[in-house]
C-alpha cells in the first residue's frame, strides 16, 4: 500500500539508473591501428565518482529486511501492520522495510469482531459498536473505503426505547409509539427526557461531564507524532493523558465523587456497565467511563461487519497472511525469536508481536515471561430468532416490552440485557442476549415464547476490572518481544486496540529502526489520516 509508487522500487524512491542513456558502451573505433584508445569524458568520471558511494551503500552497508512477526489478526494486530507500513521512512542502511507475518489461529481474520447470520441476515456478534471520536476506526472506514452505518436501534440511545428490569417488574422504562408521523416521534422523545430527567435529575448531566472529560484526555493521543511521546509501559501512557488515576479507584468510587445520585449509579449507569462489559460498577474509573460513552449518540459501525477494517488493513499492508496456524511457542535465540505453530513450522523473527490476550492462550515462552495475573471476562452472546413472551415479563402483550431490556445488579436475573436487532413482522424478530453464564434451552424457553433459530457465542471479550489496575508491559522481555493487549487492563474497545497498536509500532521502529523517521513517506496517505487538531477543529 504506502510503498507502491508511481515511479519506484518499493523502497520509498525512485529507481537509479547510473548509466544514463546518453552515455554509449559501443566499442571504440580501432581501423586505425596507431590510434590511441579513446579518453573518457570528465563528465563520465564525476558521474561515475558520484555514484560509487550510493552504489557501494546499497549494495554493501543496506541491512537485509527484518522481519516482525505478530501473533493476532485483530484489530491490534492488523493495526500494527499497518503503522509499520505508516511510519515507516528508508534510510541507506535500511532501504527496505520490514517483512510482516500474521498468524491467526481460526480460520477467519478479524480475532473478538465477527459476525453471525440469523435468518440470511448478518449482524455484529462481537465488538459492535463506534463511538463518533474513534478517529483510527473513522481513518480506517475511510482508508479502505467501508461504508458505515449506524447499529441497530436497540443499541443507538437516540431512538431505543428502554426498559430496566429488576426480576420482577421494569422499574423504568421509556414511552414508545408506533407512529409514521415524525412530529408524534419527535414529542415521544420529549416525554422521554422529561421522564429520565424527572427521575435522575442532574446527575444526568455529571454524567455526561464526566464523560466527556475523560473523551478529551483520550484526544490526546491523536496528537501528531512530533508532539507525542512513545511509550514503553501503560502506566507512562496513562500519566501522559491525565488518565491514569481514572484505573487506581472504581467508576462508583468516582461517580460518588462527583455526587452522582445513588438511583442513578444503582439504575441507568450499572444497566450501561452491564451490557458494555458485562460487569459492575466496581469496575476501574477508566473502563466505567468508556463504557459510559459508548451509551451516547453519534454510534456507528461498518456495514458488512467491523471485521472487514481488520481484514483490509491486513491486505493493504502487504503481509505475509497465515491462517488457522496457532503459535504454541516464542523462544529468543540470542538475534532472532523462533516461532513453532501447532502445525509443527517454524519461523525466525526479529521482532515479535503478540496481539492476542494471553489470559487464555497457551504459548510457551523461552526465556519465561511474566505478566500480572488477570482473568477474562466472558460474555455469552445468545442470537434468538423468535417472540418473547410477555408473560416472563409480567406484561400482557410483546409490544409493551421494550426493544432493549436493561437489567439491574442482581446474581438471581439471568441475562444482562435483551435487545431487539431486526423486526422481521408482527411475531418474528431477531433478539440479542447478554448474559454472564450459558442460555440453557430451558430458561430460553421460559423467556421466549417460539424459538426459529438460536446461535451461541461465548466471547472471552474483555478484562475483568478491579481497581487499582496493575499493567503489563508493551515490552515483554527488555528485547523485541511486544505486548499489544497490555493497554487492555485500562479499557478493552476497538479504538483503543488501535491506540495502543500504533504506540507499539512507533516503539518497534524507534528501538529496532532507530533511524527511522516516524513520519509518513507517503503524502497522499497522510492526506487521508487526519490530524488530531484538524478532526476537532471540524467538530
Amino acid at each position: 500500500m504506502y510503498l507502491n509508487h508511481e515511479n519506484g522500487n518499493g523502497l520509498g524512491f525512485p529507481l537509479l539508473n547510473p548509466f544514463p542513456s546518453r552515455i554509449s558502451f559501443n566499442k571504440p573505433r580501432t581501423n586505425n591501428i596507431m590510434s590511441s584508445h579513446p579518453k573518457p569524458s570528465f563528465g563520465f568520471l564525476l558521474l561515475f565518482l558520484s555514484v560509487q558511494p550510493l552504489i557501494h551503500c546499497l549494495s554493501t552497508d543496506a541491512l537485509p529486511p527484518p522481519t516482525v512477526c505478530i501473533v493476532g489478526s485483530g484489530i491490534g494486530g492488523s493495526s500494527v501492520a499497518h503503522f509499520l507500513r505508516h511510519y515507516f521512512r528508508p534510510t541507506p542502511s535500511q532501504p527496505n522495510p520490514p517483512n510482516i507475518e500474521i498468524f491467526e489461529r481460526r480460520s477467519v481474520v478479524g480475532g473478538r469482531m465477527a459476525t453471525v447470520t440469523i435468518g440470511g441476515e448478518t449482524f455484529e456478534a462481537g465488538a459492535s459498536i463506534l463511538h463518533p471520536k474513534n478517529y483510527h476506526a473513522r481513518n480506517y472506514s475511510k482508508l479502505l473505503g467501508l461504508k458505515v452505518k449506524p447499529p441497530p436501534s436497540s443499541e443507538d440511545d437516540d431512538s431505543m426505547s428502554l426498559g430496566i428490569w429488576d426480576g420482577k417488574k421494569f422499574v423504568f422504562k421509556t414511552l414508545e409509539v408506533d407512529s409514521k408521523f415524525p412530529w408524534v416521534q419527535k414529542i415521544v422523545s420529549y416525554f422521554n427526557s422529561f421522564q429520565m430527567f424527572f427521575r435522575y435529575g442532574f446527575s444526568l448531566l455529571k454524567m455526561n461531564n464526566f464523560v466527556e472529560s475523560t473523551v478529551d484526555s483520550f484526544l490526546k493521543y491523536y496528537e501528531s507524532p512530533e508532539r507525542r511521546p512513545v511509550f514503553e509501559t501503560v502506566d507512562e501512557m496513562l500519566k501522559w493523558a491525565g488518565l491514569y488515576d481514572l484505573t487506581t479507584r472504581t467508576l462508583q468510587d468516582e461517580l460518588i465523587h462527583i455526587k452522582m445520585s445513588p438511583l442513578m449509579i444503582e439504575e441507568l449507569v450499572t444497566v450501561i456497565t452491564r451490557i458494555n462489559y458485562g460487569q459492575s460498577v466496581s469496575i476501574s474509573g477508566l473502563a466505567g467511563a468508556v463504557s459510559l460513552a459508548g451509551s451516547g449518540g453519534g454510534l456507528w459501525a461498518i456495514e458488512g461487519g467491523n471485521y472487514q477494517m481488520a481484514a483490509g488493513l491486513i491486505k493493504i499492508s502487504n503481509v505475509s497472511l497465515h491462517i488457522n496456524e496457532e503459535i504454541e511457542s516464542i523462544s529468543h535465540l540470542g538475534e532472532y525469536y523462533e516461532l513453532n505453530s501447532t502445525k509443527g513450522n517454524s519461523y525466525s523473527c526479529d521482532v515479535t508481536v503478540v496481539a492476542t490476550p494471553l489470559d487464555e492462550v497457551n504459548i510457551q515462552f523461552t526465556p519465561s515471561v511474566s505478566i500480572p495475573a488477570r482473568k477474562l471476562q466472558h460474555t455469552h452472546a445468545t442470537f434468538v430468532r423468535g417472540i418473547l413472551n410477555p408473560a416472563y415479563f409480567g406484561l400482557r402483550t410483546v409490544a409493551e416490552i421494550p426493544e432493549l431490556v436493561g437489567t439491574l445488579e442482581d446474581p438471581d436475573i439471568p441475562f444482562s440485557s435483551i435487545s431487539v436487532l431486526m423486526q422481521h413482522d408482527e411475531n418474528d424478530v431477531t433478539y440479542k442476549v447478554f448474559s454472564r453464564e450459558p442460555m440453557t434451552d430451558a430458561l430460553l424457553d421460559s423467556i421466549f415464547s417460539a424459538r426459529l433459530q438460536t446461535v451461541r457465542i461465548n466471547w472471552g471479550a474483555y478484562p475483568h476490572y478491579k481497581a487499582p489496575e496493575v499493567f503489563a508491559p508493551f515490552i515483554l522481555d527488555g528485547q523485541h518481544l511486544y505486548y499489544v493487549n497490555a493497554f487492555e487492563n485500562a479499557a478493552s474497545t476497538m479504538e483503543t486496540s488501535a491506540v495502543a497498536a500504533e504506540n507499539v509500532a512507533r516503539l518497534i521502529l524507534s528501538r529496532y529502526f532507530r533511524e527511522a523517521h516516524l513520519h509518513s513517506s507517503n503524502s497522499k496517505l497522510k492526506s487521508k489520516i487526519a490530524d488530531a487538531d484538524t478532526l476537532r477543529t471540524n467538530l
